[in-house]
């Protein structure tokens, strides 16, 4: 199960049961939930990231770019791509293991690509602001792009970090 207050899985569990009153599958089910809608958010940005980097190379500015845009332009292009695919994962998970009793491996499994496609998200938004800004600063864009990685990261990454530090010993009044 995905432990969000702290706890093993199962004092999870307990807790639940009796802030909650449901069962470890009304849990695992809720779980899925919240991650599809969570999924479906970050979707949403990433295809839209992705048809954006598509578009550029249609476009009459595209033949101005120098190589290393073109690097960083095929490397984020194939980073929203993978983002896409990692996040549409476990939609297919899903539809392999249907009815085979295995909603907590998939809860699991589509957490992790979670993870996985958000931060492939985070580097090809980094790269993309690296792009666009390059047009316009030179070499001043890998410090923005930079800039913009290390806020993503921290707002991503590093606050609930933060706060699973600061709850580790007690358990959360909700979850």
């Amino acid at each position: 199960m995905i432990c969000r207050s702290g706890l093993g899985g199962a004092a999870q569990q307990e807790w639940n049961q009796q802030v909650r009153g449901e069962t470890a599958t009304q849990q695992i089910d809720r779980n899925y939930v919240e991650l599809l809608q969570e999924v479906r958010v970050a979707q949403t940005g990433v295809q839209i990231l992705f048809a954006f980097l598509l578009g550029l190379a249609f476009t009459q500015r595209f033949d101005a770019l120098d190589v290393a845009q073109r690097t960083v332009y095929v490397v984020a292009l194939t980073l929203s791509a993978a983002a896409a695919g990692v996040l549409l994962a476990p939609v297919m998970y899903h539809r392999l293991v249907f009815r085979r009793r295995l909603k907590h491996h998939v809860v699991m499994t589509a957490h992790r690509l979670a993870i996985t496609g958000l931060v492939l998200v985070l580097l090809a938004m980094v790269g993309s602001v690296q792009l666009a800004a390059s047009l316009i600063l030179g070499v001043g864009a890998s410090v923005l792009a930079a800039l913009v990685g290390l806020v993503l990261a921290f707002l991503w990454f590093g606050l609930p970090w933060l706060d699973l530090r600061r709850h580790q010993h007690g358990e959360a009044e909700w979850s």
